[in-house]
């Protein structure tokens, strides 16, 4: 692995260039930064995905819809459609990505949009739905056309971003650098009991700047969920023989991990991340399953997998199969969660837009 990462140094030194370029003709005003008369929020990283932006804007939503007018705009990675969209009921993960369907399934009183252009989509959701009094925007650190209010930085717990390498060879879409720019940085995927030395340790490798507060979170996870209504609810804490998961997510391992606790053997198999199930996967699924000979098994994957699974093309398929999903939350250690939600609920008040 050392030995591809230096072959591949020359080529993200290339990449750093470009990027450096590119951002610095953003911090000088070449290339225009628009800011919006209501509050915008931006939940991003520097890496590549599996941070857990989709859990963290979740976070948001909960926070602020009982309140105002919630909108989120995505990118709507892996539809096959094009352009500014608002989700709706009907629609599935090929019409608007897996995230945005995900948000409309579980927050239906909320508009839910995609637009590969931010900027776009947000003149073009404010003019659909005048009374939106905050946009939450999915994926969009690098998105520097549009000037959040408040931008979130992720960094996962086990792989942050200090001490990572650009791409191509590392994980690092822009240089550390870019990290100035968060108003808050979020460690994810933390334990669930935070140690005093590993908060400093960790907040001296971030290096936050004096306006940067860093907050720690962690995933909580929810009963196993039957993904066809007519399947019965598995007992809870019930210990399988085997658990047959899949799933097509950035970072596995943790959900690997919780799962280790509820069987005596855990079969995995990998996808790419926003993997598009085909027919294919599904019989490769069903066999291996099947292929299991104990009777106390069970059939899993994540809720945004589960998304990707309920879509005209391979829906016949998918409903021969056993199918449960793991729903997930995050969770903000106590000495954290008061914080952040005063910091964001502070940025919401103050900004409101007038009417």
């Amino acid at each position: 692995m050392e030995i591809l990462r230096l072959f591949l140094l020359p080529f993200a030194f290339l990449y750093g260039l470009i990027i450096r370029l590119r951002n610095y003709l953003f911090d000088i005003g070449f290339f225009r930064q628009i800011p919006f008369s209501l509050p915008v929020i931006s939940v991003g990283n520097l890496t590549t995905g599996g941070t857990g932006k989709t859990p963290h804007i979740e976070y948001l939503i909960r926070l602020l819809h009982p309140k105002m007018r919630v909108a989120t705009l995505s990118r709507g990675y892996g539809r096959k459609t094009r352009g500014f969209r608002q989700a709706e009921y009907g629609d599935n993960a090929t019409v608007v990505g897996d995230e945005p369907m995900q948000y409309l399934m579980k927050f239906p009183d909320i508009s839910v949009f995609v637009d590969e252009s931010r900027r776009k989509g947000i003149r073009k959701l404010l003019k659909k739905q005048p009374l939106t009094e905050v946009v939450l925007l999915d994926d969009a650190f690098q998105h520097r056309y549009v000037k959040p209010g408040f931008s979130i930085l992720l960094t996962d717990y086990l792989n942050p971003y200090p001490g990572n390498y650009l791409l191509p060879a590392g994980s690092l879409r822009e240089p550390v650098s870019g990290a100035r720019r968060a108003d808050a940085i979020i460690v994810t995927k933390a334990p669930k009991v935070l140690s005093p030395i590993t908060y400093r340790s960790m907040v001296e490798d971030l290096k936050p700047l004096p306006h940067q507060e860093v907050f720690f979170s962690y995933i909580d996870y929810g009963k196993i969920v039957p993904l066809w209504d007519e399947m019965p609810e598995p007992e809870e804490n019930h210990k399988y023989s085997n658990i047959l998961l899949f799933a097509g997510i950035a970072n596995i391992y943790p959900i690997q991990e919780y799962l280790s606790d509820f069987c005596f053997e855990l079969i995995t198999i990998e996808f790419k991340d926003h993997h598009r199930y085909k027919a294919e996967d599904l019989k490769r699924i069903k066999k291996n399953f099947n292929d299991l000979y104990s009777r106390n098994k069970l059939l899993l994957t994540t809720e945004k997998d589960a998304m990707r699974l309920i879509v005209p093309e391979i829906y016949d398929l998918a409903r021969e199969l056993p199918l449960h999903y793991l729903p997930i939350e995050v969770k903000f250690h106590k000495q954290f969660m008061d914080s952040f939600n005063k910091k964001i609920i502070k940025y919401v008040d103050e900004n409101k837009r007038e009417r």
